[in-house]
């Protein structure tokens, strides 16, 4: 506030500006300050230390002491780095601000044009550490005291806006609203510069503002003239978003914001939402700023059943358009969401006002996101330049849960800065562009890990944030088609068709490359002559003796003698199968018959390109499958030991086999051959007479072509028929399991109870009502979200006595949520008793110094002390010895201790909050990709389609072009491999957070139960305990099994590059 004393109406008036939380607010009282003054608003840096220089007021010297330091950077030469270029940005949205308030440090004169006049958007951005200190070193705290207050780093878009929009006026930004950009206006003659088409009629003074660089941060929907887009397109995405009130109450500031809970991690709390309201989503956030912000993915299938969508189109503008969507019913949808995810104690839920006074929430399509080719170009025309360049959603659209896109933003305006400082030197356009390119490559694979970790030492050169920084990678050769000279058109490079995952290596590029391999690999074996990829395989030998010179120790061609041919196929396949991770392509019938050539020649084409690099070497082979098929292999074995352990919960034979995640090589003379088994979940049409076993659905009982083929069980499905028969969910190795009675296939989350039927919430399920407003729908203690609890009630501590086995195992756990963190040495009895020795002891245990309470409350106390200055205050938390940390973290989800020292409990919050970011945007990261990696099949899919039609239809089309089709078809085949394998790599990663998730789980409840007095447990009570107990072992052994096939695939991995490179 304004001094009482002060009579100056300047300092009335700055203390306005710095207070204004509306648009208009800000304009009028920044107006009144530059009147107060003597002064006009814009005209660049000059403006700035006018006013500096003229409000010798209190309250306003910190703010110019942090807008100093910051133009005081070498980089910006005092102002004097861009004194002549005149810019245009179009766009006041966050980096579009950004990118002004850099330039205007430049000394450039920066003039921004916005169509709309207000700033409303409420949606909540996370911010990367970078961010943070960026916005504080430009005031952030002095226009917005409540800045990064929480445990969770965000800030809604609308007040990143207006503090970002008070910088860009007082350093001399001239801001015109309600105009929009349509377009540029070349300079008709020599002498004149470019212009801008703008709508309605602006003001004489902007019409005729010639500019020689433009900066677009217009949105995802505006790029300008000569700008390609690429989409990048992945399966239907649905979000929603919701703002609600915050007062601001006792009761919602004591509300744990949720990070991040994602569904490919944490089930549990995704099957007790869809129990209580039948709302079935894949995520949701939740964070607390102006307003209760909550977003989520939903299925299509649950917003058709709950009435959000009227009727299922698809098209998904059709879809999505408000004619479709319900807006009561869209409502309820996310109250329902919100009130369940906060246990209800946010009370009544009431939504926040969007622009137009309606309810602020909405559902929108994040199916595809825009890339553009390029982030600049240059224009010339009668001796004019122009240098474009692009910011924010219109040069990268971002993807929401990963939380990266005011990140990636800023890092674009930064480097759209340096672009416009390097042009102002007077580099060449072509060096420009190169640089600017250089950085472009860069953007999409930053992240808070792999970019500098001194934030404070960022700036606007790119060295000062990108590690490993090549300002050549690209070549000015490389960018000619980026610089437009006098009329020439625009030359727009072709978008790129979607990316189809990692280039397929060794791949057989003719069918007589890939028979010489055959060839090659057979030689030697009695009885075996290869000379075709039809008939030469018809006995099976020609098979068996390919697995046999891959892996000797698998097959031993001795114990063929008197074997069937369809028998000696089908032992082939299977061994290929399960030790070697190639999928079968054709039932062992095929494959004796000649009845599928394209089949057999896809199937051995995957051998090639797996094992075409692998010196064949006598005597036994590697274990392991050289390659990528490693993770298909790790997953097809982890899918059959979950077959083997439900069939023993069952009752069923489980062979004798003690269920285990890794499993031998098992015998093949005992196992039976992989014929599709007679009961099929669906009935099929009749049968059609060309087609065998494995040219046909075993779900649908339509023909199956080449590329379509998905072998599962021993059967084979279309990819878009093998789906959860719930929720319609694409189903991985690991992660499904078939039905006893029905026979159908579920995803794990919506697997059927033997005695919870009515669980299944398919299409013909009745139509569910969500609770009406102000009802609470949270079940008796849902599982909630990971997250800190903070104060859990605990019973009076007394001695726990645990038998010697029950203390060996539980000694030998490793309880750490963190696998980079290192584990601490095994404790000599119990974690439960080390941990309550801890707590009791205060600091003490796992490895960590004793502390006192006095020196605990010394060091509180000296946390909370005022600094000296605000400067001080706004230091950024000192880093904390990550074994330290991890000690402390763990008192502070097991203990109400940690209420005694509330500034470490807040750090320790932050800190696991922060974790669990991390967790749940890797997990994100992975579900876009793997939604992408399934479109990318369907494409491959409908090309294979019409290459297998042409190749088997076509009898008088010459053998030069069915050899052609041949190869492309072949071409396709290694591509869907690479897309196969990388899918199963990305699996990996979805069964390591898995298990992370549900290690924490069951840690909590063990922890549960062992902290209740021993007198007051029941049987039931500690056969529950005990059954947790085995869970815990099973899934830290789970975790130890796929670190250990990491680890051997990181040395496989090692071993093959040191072998290249001898």
């Amino acid at each position: 506030m304004a001094s009482p004393t002060s009579s100056n109406p300047a300092h009335a008036h700055f203390e306005s500006f710095l207070q204004a939380q509306l648009c208009r607010d800000v304009l009028s009282s920044f107006q009144g300050l530059c009147e107060a003054l003597g002064l006009e608003p814009g005209g660049g840096l000059p403006l700035y230390h006018k006013i500096k220089a003229q409000l010798n007021y209190w309250s306003a010297k910190s703010l110019w002491a942090k807008l100093d330091k910051r133009a005081g950077q070498p980089v910006y030469q005092q102002g004097r780095a861009c004194p002549n270029t005149k810019c245009l940005v179009v766009g006041a949205g966050p980096c579009g601000l950004r990118a002004a308030v850099e330039l205007a440090m430049l000394g450039a004169r920066v003039v921004l044009v916005e169509k709309r006049t207000t700033f409303s958007r409420h949606n909540v951005l996370h911010l990367w550490p970078f961010t943070i200190h960026d916005l504080r070193a430009l005031g952030a705290k002095k226009f917005y005291g409540r800045f990064c207050t929480g445990t969770l780093d965000h800030i809604s878009i609308r007040q990143l806006q207006l503090l970002l929009l008070k910088v860009a006026l007082l350093l001399g930004v001239e801001i015109h609203w309600g105009v929009a950009f349509t377009g540029l206006q070349p300079p008709p003659r020599k002498g004149c510069g470019w212009r801008a088409q703008l709508q309605p009629s602006p003001p004489a003074q902007l019409s005729n503002y010639e500019f020689d660089v433009l900066i677009s941060a217009a949105g995802g929907k505006f790029v300008p003239e000569g700008f390609t887009v690429r989409e990048m397109r992945g399966k239907l995405a649905i979000g929603i978003t919701a703002n609600f009130v915050n007062g601001r109450t006792v009761e919602e500031t004591q509300v744990p914001e949720i990070s991040g809970v994602a569904r490919i991690y944490n089930q549990s709390f995704f099957q007790s939402l869809l129990k209580a309201t039948g709302i079935d989503l894949e995520n949701i956030v939740y964070y607390k700023d102006d307003t209760h912000y909550f977003v989520m993915t939903a299925k299509k299938q649950c917003l058709l059943r709950l009435g959000v969508l009227r009727q299922d189109w698809p098209e998904t503008d059709r879809l999505l358009g408000s004619a479709n969507v319900a807006p009561e019913a869209l409502q309820r949808f996310a109250r329902a969401a919100a009130d369940f995810a906060t246990h209800g104690k946010l009370g009544k839920l009431e939504f926040a006002k969007d622009a137009r006074g309606q309810p602020d929430v909405s559902a929108f399509d994040f199916t595809s996101m825009m890339r553009a080719e390029s982030s600049a170009r240059v224009q010339e025309k009668h001796g004019a330049r122009l240098l474009l360049g692009l910011v924010g959603d219109c040069l990268v659209e971002p993807f929401w849960p990963l939380g990266t896109g005011v990140a990636r933003g800023f890092l674009a305006a930064l480097d759209a800065g340096w672009m416009v400082k390097r042009w102002a030197e007077g580099a060449g356009p072509l060096e420009v562009l190169a640089e600017r390119e250089s950085l472009y490559q860069l953007l999409s694979q930053t992240s808070p890990d792999n970019m500098h970790r001194n934030v404070a030492q960022y700036g606007l050169d790119p060295a000062t944030r990108y590690p490993n920084l090549n300002l050549q990678a690209v070549t000015p050769n490389q960018v000619r088609d980026l610089y437009d000279v006098a009329a020439k058109e625009p030359v727009q490079r072709k978008s790129d068709k979607i990316d189809t995952g990692k280039p397929a290596t060794g791949a057989a590029d003719t069918q007589e490359e890939l028979l010489r391999w055959c060839q090659e690999q057979t030689a030697g074996y009695p009885g075996v002559h290869v000379t075709d990829l039809s008939s030469s395989w018809a006995d099976g030998l020609a098979l068996c003796a390919l697995v046999h010179r891959l892996r000797p120790d698998l097959l031993e061609p001795s114990e063929l003698q008197g074997v069937g041919a369809v028998e000696a196929a089908a032992r082939a396949l299977k061994v290929a199968e399960h030790e070697l991770g190639i999928a079968p392509m054709l039932p062992a019938q095929a494959v004796v018959a000649g009845s599928d050539p394209l089949g057999l020649i896809a199937y051995l084409s995957h051998f090639h390109s797996a094992f075409k690099n692998m010196t064949p070497r006598p005597g036994p082979a590697s274990q392991t499958s050289p390659g990528t098929p490693n993770a298909v292999l790790f997953l097809g074995k982890l899918q059959r030991t979950l077959q083997r352990t439900r069939a023993k919960e069952n009752g069923e034979d489980a062979g004798g086999k003690k269920p285990r995640l890794t499993v031998e090589a098992e015998t093949p003379k005992t196992e039976e051959a992989p014929v599709p088994e007679p009961s099929v979940p669906l009935t099929p049409p009749s049968p059609q007479p060309e087609a065998d076993a494995g040219d046909l659905c075993a779900l649908c009982g339509e023909r199956l072509y080449v590329l379509e083929r998905l072998c599962a069980d021993g059967r084979f499905f279309h990819r878009s028929c093998f789906r959860c028969h719930s929720c319609e969910a694409t189903l991985w190795p690991g992660s499904y399991a078939q039905h006893p009675e029905d026979k159908h296939f579920y995803c794990l989350q919506h697997l059927p109870q033997p005695d919870r039927k009515e669980d299944i919430m398919d299409g013909d399920s009745e139509t569910l009502e969500l609770p009406a407003a102000g009802e609470n729908s949270t079940p008796p203690g849902p599982s909630a979200p990971a997250a800190p609890q903070e104060g859990p009630r605990q019973p009076t501590r007394r001695l726990i006595r645990l038998s010697s086995s029950e203390r060996q195992r539980l000694s030998s756990l490793n309880l750490t949520p963190d696998q980079e963190v290192e584990a601490p040495p095994k404790p000599p009895r119990s974690c439960a008793a080390l941990a309550r020795q801890a707590l009791e002891g205060s600091f003490v245990g796992w490895g960590i110094p004793a502390q006192s309470p006095e020196v605990l409350v010394a060091m509180e106390k000296e946390e909370e002390s005022p600094s000296s200055s605000e400067e001080e205050e706004e230091e950024e938390e000192e880093p904390i010895d990550s074994d330290l940390e991890q000690a402390l973290m763990t008192l502070a989800k097991t203990s109400g201790t940690m209420n005694k020292y509330p500034t470490w409990r807040r750090t320790l919050l932050r800190r696991a909050k922060e974790e669990e970011m991390k967790r749940f945007c890797k997990a994100q990261a992975v579900q876009r990709r793997l939604n992408e990696i399934e479109a990318s099949l369907r494409e491959l899919e409908a090309e294979g389609v019409r290459l297998e039609l042409a190749l088997r239809s076509q009898h008088s089309t010459p053998e030069q072009q069915k050899k052609l089709w041949l190869e492309q078809l072949l071409q396709l085949v290694q591509k869907k491999n690479s897309l196969v394998a990388e899918e199963a790599e990305l699996m990996i990663t979805v069964q390591e957070l898995n298990l992370e998730e549900k290690q924490w789980q069951l840690d909590q409840e063990l922890r549960g139960y062992m902290n209740r007095e021993e007198t007051l447990k029941t049987a039931a009570d500690r056969q529950a305990e005990d059954q947790v107990l085995k869970k815990l072992v099973d899934v830290v052994n789970q975790r130890d099994a796929l670190i250990r096939f990491q680890e051997e695939r990181r040395l496989s991995e090692l071993a093959s590059g040191t072998g290249a490179q001898g």
